[in-house]
């Protein structure tokens, strides 16, 4: 129904425009463009919102659970890295769906997968059903982090493409701060409270699942893959009423030209420079430990000294500062570009990191020095690399390759997200805080030098332009 307003309105501007209006009603034309697309995106984005509760609310609920079952310390590993290694194959395979099926019907699955998993892990009776939909969440992880960024970067304007693909990650980090507001809340209710925490998610699940059906779908995907011009144009008219057409011809044109001189073989040679920066930047993301700390963060306060009830109250405040700096980071993107984050941030990352493996070493652990270095950490990365990773492997792909790159990007983020949370107990008992920090630092001086000599900047450019770069380097 919104959708349909909206059309109506923008042909009626229309009929107005050829009545030597045009001066008059530009402005109005554009403010409606930017309210549609900002709505199509904020209900996309809220896949966002459950990929980042999805993947931090374990964090209040793994000891709890490891108590009920009597886990292991093997099997309390796999509880908690099953959910990435889901994750890890939704996102090998999420450009399947996205390429056969379009964006939107991808999406439907993903929002079903996040509801079934939410009340499937609520309500598991055995330890093996609950593995089962955790790993069924983990799928639906894994596939949106391939099809919400890409349908955003594809119904965005150029100016605006940075803000809105970064909402996706603005509600990552909006779920995460709920998921450790919402345990700590509900930790108070028992011993049964961790079934509370995991089923929660079923609300928003299910809002997302029927949002979806008034959202359009991609007009590049309808065009490059479906050959539905007509239906794509009405699209792009809404998107962009000014310029539509010239929009519909850039993006033909970008099709003929792919299918003609280039491969639609990632791996052919031609997307080099695209398949190194997608992948380099997505193992940087993980190597900084951000995943470690988001799984781990009670149990890393804990080795610092605080309390349990005090552990789980400074994951809140961690969140809060993922989220205030995310939503900094998203209004800034498109005016001082990605490359200026991405170095201001990784500064930043390495002097909390070698704080946070410094106070380790020294050995005063009292007090609330490595939760406040933690928090530094976390401001920088959410202003950086958080802000950043969604939007800039979105945006450097072709057209037609643009799901499969994707793809390449969030599984090497994914696979390591996995390895990190699986090994990270292990190395923090037997290396100790002050090892294995100091490699996560290491790791953020790499990342500035591949920052400082390779990252290419995309604010302000279309995809078709960005990819005419990449192609030709």
């Amino acid at each position: 129904m919104y959708a349909f307003g909206i059309k109506s309105i923008t042909a009626a501007l229309q009929i107005a425009l050829l009545c030597n209006h045009k001066i008059q009603l530009t402005p109005f034309i554009i403010i409606m463009r930017k309210h549609s697309v900002l709505a199509w995106s904020m209900v996309v984005a809220l896949g966002g919102f459950l990929f980042g509760f999805d993947t931090a609310v374990i964090s209040g609920a793994e000891k709890s659970i490891q108590q009920f079952w009597h886990l292991s310390v093997v099997e309390h590993g796999l509880t908690i890295s099953i959910a990435l290694i889901g994750t890890v194959i939704g996102s090998l395979f999420g450009a399947r769906p996205s390429d056969m099926f379009g964006r939107k019907n991808t999406l439907y699955f993903v929002a079903a997968a996040y509801l079934l998993s939410s009340v499937g892990t609520a309500l598991a009776d055995n330890w093996y059903v609950f593995l089962v939909f955790r790993l069924l969440g983990g799928l639906g992880v894994g596939i949106s982090s391939v099809t919400a960024p890409i349908y955003i970067s594809e119904v965005s304007p150029a100016d605006r493409r940075g803000r809105l693909v970064g909402l996706f990650q603005f509600n990552v980090v909006l779920g995460i701060l709920i998921s450790y507001l919402s345990n700590y809340l509900i930790s108070q209710g028992g011993e049964a409270s961790w079934r509370w925490m995991l089923g929660v998610q079923a609300f928003p699940s299910a809002l997302f699942l029927v949002l979806i059906y008034f959202i359009p779908e991609s007009p590049r995907w309808l065009i490059l893959k479906k050959g539905e011009m007509v239906k794509a144009l009405k699209i792009l008219r809404v998107i962009n009423p000014l310029n539509c057409d010239q929009e519909l011809e850039a993006i033909k044109n970008s099709s003929l030209s792919e299918g003609s001189a280039t491969s639609t073989n990632l791996f052919s040679g031609q997307y080099k420079t695209p398949v190194v920066l997608a992948v380099l930047f997505a193992f940087f993301n993980q190597v900084s430990g951000i995943n470690a700390i988001i799984y781990y963060a009670p149990r890393i306060f804990e080795m610092a000294g605080l309390g349990a009830h005090s552990s789980l109250l400074s994951t809140v405040g961690l969140g809060a500062i993922n989220f205030i700096f995310t939503l900094l980071a998203i209004n800034v993107i498109d005016k001082v570009g990605r490359r200026i984050l991405m170095l201001i941030g990784s500064v930043g990352l390495i002097v909390s990191l070698f704080l946070v493996a410094y106070t380790f070493y020294s050995g005063h652990l009292s007090g609330f020095a490595i939760p406040a270095y933690m928090m530094l950490f976390i401001a920088f990365f959410a202003f950086s690399q958080g802000a950043v990773i969604w939007v800039f492997i979105s945006e450097i792909f072709p057209n037609q390759v643009r799901a499969k790159g994707q793809t390449l990007g969030s599984s090497t983020h994914w696979i390591m997200a996995a390895l990190i949370a699986f090994s990270f107990p292990y190395f923090a008992e037997k290396l100790g805080g002050t090892i294995t920090f100091s490699f996560f630092g290491t790791m953020m001086i790499c990342q500035l030098i591949f920052v400082w000599k390779f990252m290419p900047e995309t604010k302000g450019r279309s995809l078709e332009q960005i990819e005419t770069n990449m192609v030709m380097h």
